[in-house]
Formats: C-alpha cells, structure tokens, sequence
C-alpha cells in the first residue's frame, strides 16, 4: 500500500462551546490532490489552518515528506484572506487609507514584499518573473501592497504559493476575487504542480478545477466525510422566501433625475495611469453591472463615488446633482448610497460583533462608535431575522463562517435604505445557494426604486435586474451596452 504523505489521528478543535472537529482521522496518501468542500461553518478552513500549524488543536498530525525529493518539505497554508503589515510590522490599516497618497508608502511595494520572500525562502529571484506573467502582474512590481484590490492580494499570495512549490499545498478558496481567465491560469499551473509532485487541498466548493483533483470530502458533525465526487457535496438548507423589512419597502424619492456623472475622468500615482478618459453617467432608477478584469480600474472607479478617493476633487464628477467640491460633505453623500466591498470587509473593525457591524450602517463607521436610538436597534433586530443571523447576534464578526460574515456586511450596507446600491463584489465567499439568495434580496429592493451598480464576473451569479453594462479594460472603457445586446 502506497505509504500516507499526512496522518491525522484524533484531531479535536473547539471554539467557545461549538466543536469544530470531533477525533477527525484522516490520512491523505502519495499521489492524492483532494478537494474540501460542503456546508458553510463546517470546519473546512479550521482543517487547513491546522494542517499548517496555525491553529491550535488537540490530536496528532504526522507528516511523512519526501527527503529525497527538491521540492520543500512544507505544508503553505494559502488563505482566504491575505494579512500584511506596514514597514513597522504593524496591521492596523484603515479603509481609505489605499487611496491617501501620503499614507500609501508606508508599505512594501509588490517587488520588495517578492524580493524578501525570495530571501526569506531561498528562492532564485529571477524565477519569478513568469509567475508575474502568468497572473498579468508585472505592471504591479512597484505598487504599494495596500494599494491592491483583493482580487489583487489573492493573485500575490498565488504567485508566492506557487513559486515556493511546497510538497503540501492548501489554498483555501482558490478562485475567490479572480477573474475567469485568471482561474483558467491557475487551473493550469496546479495541474503542473502536481505533475512535479506537489500535493494539493483545495477548500472550495467551485465546480471548475484542474483535472489532477481526485479525492472529493467534506467535514459533518466534526468528521472528515469522504465523497465519489464533488457533486455529491452537502449544500446549505436552502434559506426561507420572508418579506423585507418594512423601512426596506418604502419607495426612494430623490430631487434629481441623474446620480452620477463623469466626464473625462483621469486618476494616475506618479507615471501610473490608473483611469483614462471616462465618461460615464448613471441615472436615477438605472441598474448597472460594472466588469473588467482584476486590476482594470473598476475599484478606483466606485472610490471616486462613494467619496473615500481624493482625486475625486481633482476631476468632473457631478453626484445627485451637484459637482464635487461645491460645498456638499462626504457624509452627504454617503447618506445616499450603501456600499460593500471585499475592501471594506477587509479593513472592517476586528472587535466588532455581528449586530454593531449591522448597526455602523446607519452611520457610515467601521465598527460602532455611538449609541443606538430605539428604531435603529429595531432595524438591526429586523435585518438579523431576515438574514437569519439572530442567533450570531453578539458573536464577533470576525468568528463566524465568511460566507455569513458576508450577509452581515450586506445587511450593514441596506440598513439606511439607500437611494443607490454600490455592491462590490457583493457576494464573495458566498456559496451558490447564498449568491441566488442574495441576489433575490437585490432584485427586490430594486423593485422600490433603487439605482444599482453592481460589480460581478459570473453572468450566471448576477441579479436579474441588471439592464446596462460598462466595462473596464487598463483603465479606460471598452464597452457600454444594454445587457441583452451581443459584446
């Protein structure tokens, strides 16, 4: 019998009173490349982080690499969610901070975070460039790391994965924030990896995988639950139809028939083009999809809106009416529209717990900083039902399955009724049954009046409503068109 890489006996980890895994025993053998799926919060990220000694278990976890091979004998965990840190080795960032041009330097560049993980790991630095080519990044060597998208982040730490070449390698959601040719490169370089002998765990719920993948699971009551294939996955009980909250069905006025409007927009750092020549103008009752590959320009575009970028003063940008930099606040504005984006997620208050997340919508904050009148808990206690998050209500954000993280965040984003949607991404790290679910939800709110703009690279996982498109490529704009229009 071929002689197992990884042995896993009685693995045991608890958080608070909910066990995560249960005695799981699990051996993966020489030759094997598995896939880790299933249900919402059922341990998948917990196993990964274990694997690679990033949390703390009871039980034993043996590996068995191969000496004589020139691969490392490592277990990468690569997660969801890429953490760096500023020169001083310090996280705490906030959101608008990737667009403050005299705060952006206070991070390595993408060539200097390479050039020290190729010190740090023995790597030869000149390998790297055609895992640069391979994910388009070789533009982005001298771009700050808090000045990239999360699609952005996610391709770094891809790259980094695989030009170290671990003879364990767990990526955690590998296709979250990547484009779809993006997702067909790194298909084909996994599919190379293993030929060379690295051994893969995917933890996902993606149907589009390399072809090397050959051993299917999933985690239930704790135990590890082997599967002939990924279709046999467990999938989320599907969520029950409920009526939206009363303040959700109150029909939007607004005095002005035109939202947004861009005229000749240029964004550029240094000798760095980020937007070109954009015209663009979105009016009231209007629902847009916004595309464009990772890096195209389409957060820059949305932080001109939503006031968080100060080159937005610098351009013709007219919203609800009235021309940046004429006296109107950022508050004003943002009073208007509800957004949510991996960006913020990401930079979201760390101590916040699910129903001050909620609660900080109605105030534009990252986290809740002032007290909550009566009808504003009364929003939170009828956005936690709807959302079915009651029972989380006084978890912290960050302990719960991202999937539902998510839902808390989107119910943070509607919480003020806003005139228009800016959903970035909305439903990232969602699974399919979520994603139909919520895109139910937006297609309802829209029925009250609403204007959308709504960023997604799956025409399949898209809401309904959607009538027009724009979409970015380098920066400038490709195409508009009407949805039901040929590309």
């Amino acid at each position: 019998m071929t002689s197992p890489l990884v042995h896993i006996t009685h693995l045991s980890l608890q958080y608070e009173q909910e066990i995560i895994l249960d005695q799981l025993d699990w051996q993966i053998f020489r030759g094997e490349h598995w896939l880790v799926g299933g249900k919402s919060g059922s341990g998948k990220s917990s196993l990964g982080k274990a694997l690679a000694g990033l949390n703390k278990t009871n039980g034993d976890i043996e590996f068995f690499f191969d000496k004589s091979s020139s691969l490392p004998a490592r277990v990468l965990y690569v997660s969801n969610w890429y953490q760096f840190t500023n020169l001083e080795g310090d996280r705490n960032f906030y959101y608008q901070q990737r667009y403050n041009k005299q705060q952006r330097n206070d991070t390595l560049t993408v060539y200097g975070e390479l050039m020290h993980y190729s010190k740090e790991e023995n790597l030869p630095f000149e390998e790297v460039e055609k895992y640069l080519s391979l994910f388009d990044f070789i533009n982005f060597k001298n771009t700050q790391l808090i000045e990239l998208s999360s699609g952005e982040h996610k391709k770094l730490q891809l790259i980094k994965a695989l030009w170290l070449k671990p003879q364990l390698l767990i990526i955690d959601e590998p296709y979250t924030g990547l484009d779809k040719a993006s997702r067909e490169k790194l298909n084909q370089f996994l599919e190379e990896l293993a030929i060379k002998g690295v051994h893969l765990l995917l933890i996902t719920n993606e149907g589009n995988l390399p072809d090397c993948i050959n051993r299917f699971a999933e985690i239930e009551h704790g135990q590890l639950k082997r599967l002939s294939s990924i279709q046999n996955l467990s999938k989320d009980v599907a969520r029950r139809q409920k009526p939206l909250p009363y303040f959700l069905r109150e029909e939007v006025k607004e005095d002005t028939a035109v939202f947004v409007h861009m005229e000749n927009i240029h964004v550029r750092y240094g000798d760095k083009e980020i937007l070109k020549n954009i015209n663009w103008t979105v009016r009231a009752g209007e629902k847009w999809l916004l595309q464009g590959h990772n890096g195209s320009g389409k957060s820059t575009l949305l932080s001109l809106i939503n006031g968080d970028h100060p080159q937005a003063y610098a351009n013709h940008i007219f919203l609800f009416g009235n021309k940046r930099g004429t006296g109107e606040s950022i508050w004003d504005i943002k009073q208007r529209l509800g957004i949510i984006s991996p960006e913020l997620h990401w930079y979201f208050d760390k101590t916040a717990k699910v129903w001050q997340a909620i609660a900080s919508g109605l105030y534009d904050s990252i986290g809740l900083f002032r007290q909550l009148s009566y009808h504003g808990q009364q929003k939170v206690n009828q956005l936690m039902d709807f959302f079915e998050l009651t029972s989380y209500k006084d978890r912290l954000l960050t302990s719960l399955p991202l999937g539902k993280q998510r839902l808390v965040l989107l119910a943070r984003t509607i919480i003020k009724n806003p005139s228009l949607l800016i959903l970035d991404e909305p439903c990232q790290g969602l699974d399919r049954a979520q994603t139909k679910h919520f895109n139910a939800v937006v297609d309802e709110l829209i029925g009250y009046g609403k204007t959308l703009i709504y960023v997604g690279h799956y025409e399949t996982q898209l809401p309904s409503c959607l009538e027009n498109k724009i979409v970015l490529e380098k920066g400038e704009v490709k195409t508009i068109q009407k949805i039901a229009e040929p590309v």
